[in-house]
């Protein structure tokens, strides 16, 4: 796969505190990579760096085979294939959406002519058309981020680099942006997303890595990181309509209340012996639920469980 991004041993310090120690990790073009971790893990700094807010102290940046690591014409021309959409709001709420747009375009270097060409094409694309003349500070927060989000994106990047995008937005419109996200990754834009919303970036990273105390701790598909952590075991919950005595079922079979759980790798054997065994007791089964292994069990196994300030 033709990379668009690769990170080599990128270390960077602020005073006593090292907030990246060595980071390695590539995005390939067409992909798109959940960027995790906890609270203080490094994230913010790698994301700045690779848009050129933070100088490394060592290490090196290639975007689209260009070392962006030092500033000159080179680094500025592979930057400018490159789309922020930062987590703030940066929008200009006195203008319409229209105008934010199109002062967005000039200023991610589009004429005149493209800048409006691409605003029209954003409203529809955000859905907004039907408040382009209204100023920002009177949209929801959901209507703001689809627009923060097209500012970002109206001079047609390749890379683009995705912060915590859904946050503070109604189930609706989070929908709507990752429709919107998975579209431009099936015109060929690569996207990176830090979010702490790990279900969403389960449902739609291709591949995660996992940082912590300035360190890459995980690079893989979510399945191979599964197999390399909490293992592929389902978690099979049977829910009775009464409970049953202790004893009544084998050492697998952990029993709560009414709840029943067994803890399998082949769910299709494993399941037909407990309902069985079940009917055989005269109790009758009001649900079952199977719980696959997810990538926040693979995240607090590998960055623990306390609380990160």
């Amino acid at each position: 796969m033709t990379e668009v991004l690769r990170i080599t041993d990128l270390s960077r310090s602020f005073g006593e505190t090292e907030a990246l120690r060595g980071v390695n990790f590539a995005v390939g073009k067409g992909e798109w990579i959940g960027l995790l971790g906890p609270n203080g893990a490094g994230k913010t700094t790698c994301v700045r760096a690779i848009a050129g807010r933070v100088r490394p102290d060592a290490g090196v940046i290639r975007l689209f085979d260009t070392d962006v690591t030092q500033a000159g014409e080179a680094a500025a021309a592979a930057r400018s294939r490159l789309g922020v959409v930062p987590q703030d709001i940066a929008l200009y709420p006195t203008l319409t959406a229209s105008e934010n747009l199109q002062t967005f375009g000039a200023l991610n270097g589009l004429s005149t002519s493209e800048a409006r060409e691409r605003a029209e094409w954003a409203l529809e694309w955000t859905g907004l058309d039907g408040r382009r003349r209204d100023r920002v500070k009177t949209f929801s927060g959901g209507m703001k981020r689809r627009l923060n989000i097209a500012c970002g994106v109206l001079h047609r990047p390749e890379l683009i680099l995705l912060d915590e995008p859904t946050v503070g937005v109604d189930p609706q419109s989070r929908e709507r942006i990752w429709e919107m996200l998975g579209q431009l990754r099936d015109e060929g834009a690569s996207l990176m997303l830090t979010t702490h919303q790990l279900d969403e970036a389960q449902r739609v990273c291709d591949r995660i890595v996992i940082i912590d105390h300035g360190c890459v701790i995980a690079d893989g598909t979510l399945r191979s990181l599964i197999a390399e952590t909490v293992g592929s075991d389902r978690r099979v919950i049977v829910t009775l309509d009464e409970p049953v005595g202790e004893g009544a079922f084998g050492a697998t079979v952990r029993l709560n209340g009414t709840a029943l759980e067994v803890t399998t790798e082949q769910v299709a054997a494993d399941l037909p012996m407990v309902l069985e065994q079940v009917a055989g007791l005269g109790r009758r089964v009001e649900d079952v639920r199977i719980v696959e292994p997810s990538l926040q069990a693979v995240f607090l196994h590998l960055t623990g469980r306390e609380l990160r300030e």
